[in-house]
């Protein structure tokens, strides 16, 4: 209902399951998909997967924190970001533009909260990373870190006064350099290699 109401969204399909989901996709063209995590049948990270491989649309995974420990896999399958279940109609609407539009959600709090939790269950990739940060300039590796603390562009820009252009070119030869496919997925690396570690404000040593 909240979907419909938007006059640029349009709701093309509904599913109870992953594998509802995927045949559904097959028929019907669909720019954003909104995730489950738990499903019965298969779960939401099998189908983002899927999803994902086909070069289907774009996904936003919806996750209960407190239950569901399996949000940060799901981003790893390719997801273009996460939102709480108790997220508001606003940021909701907001979230499906941004991924739509090629961003990432990557919600502050949220971030902090997931990745507090799954930090131990984070590998240790820093020496197979040490290559890849080394090959960021300065200001790329500050871009990065802003970007893992969950500062959206406009709020990179005006911390580092330049201009937005600037930092959507910073973070397009950042992903480029370490491989990456997109904001989400800087946000993880970030946090694999200890560039930013959760709980502290500040940068790693």
């Amino acid at each position: 209902m909240v979907l419909d109401a938007q006059p640029d969204i349009e709701v093309v399909g509904e599913a109870g399951d992953g594998v509802q989901a995927l045949e559904l996709l097959r028929g019907t063209r669909a720019d954003v998909v909104l995730m489950d995590v738990r499903m019965p049948r298969m779960d939401g990270i099998e189908a983002t997967r899927l999803v994902v491989a086909r070069s289907g649309p774009k996904v936003v995974i919806l996750t209960t924190f407190d239950l569901d420990e399996y949000a940060f896999a799901a981003i790893k399958a390719g997801a273009g970001g996460f939102l709480l279940k108790d997220a508001g109609p606003a940021q909701l609407i907001e979230a499906i533009k941004a991924v739509h539009s090629g961003d990432a959600v990557v919600a502050p709090s949220t971030t902090k909260r997931l990745l507090d939790r799954f930090a131990v269950h984070l590998p240790d990739v820093r020496e197979k990373a040490v290559g890849a940060v080394e090959s960021l300039t300065e200001r790329e590796g500050e871009v990065l870190r802003l970007v893992a603390r969950g500062m959206s562009n406009a709020e990179i820009a005006g911390r580092l006064f330049v201009s937005e252009a600037t930092v959507k070119t910073h973070m397009g030869r950042i992903l480029m350099k370490l491989g990456l496919r997109d904001r989400v997925q800087a946000v993880v690396f970030a946090y694999e290699t200890g560039l930013v570690r959760s709980g502290r404000s500040g940068s790693s040593p």
